[in-house]
């Protein structure tokens, strides 16, 4: 029996209301995929039934499964796969998103193999 599975977790709440939002936003189901991010804890990353993405972290893999089951439409992915990855259709504003400050250049330097 692992540690993990031994200790009682407690999950945010905060984390919960907003998963559940983003479950009844999105069609009412969603998938997540789990991604242990080292130290910091665990990514879950939903893709919503529509296929928008969305994602929360959580401190740790027993966290995030409890989170999983504690959520009414919501299903645990064991990795992306091709059916998965063929669903998800970004908002348009998560390009710019990941992109941070670099999203709202106007003027780019060259790449190295063009000067």
């Amino acid at each position: 029996m692992s540690v993990e599975a031994a200790t009682p977790v407690k999950l945010s709440g905060s984390v919960v209301e907003s998963v559940k939002g983003f479950v009844a936003e999105h069609g009412g189901s969603a998938t997540a995929v789990l991604q242990p991010i080292g130290r910091i804890g665990v990514r879950v990353t939903l893709v919503g039934q529509d296929g928008i993405l969305g994602d929360r972290v959580v401190g740790s893999l027993a966290e995030a499964k409890q989170l999983v089951e504690a959520i009414d439409g919501l299903t645990e992915a064991d990795e992306w796969d091709r059916e998965l990855t063929s669903i998800v259709t970004p908002r348009k504003s998560h390009f710019a998103q990941m992109a941070g400050w670099v999203a709202r250049q106007r003027r780019f330097p060259k790449a190295r193999n063009e000067r």
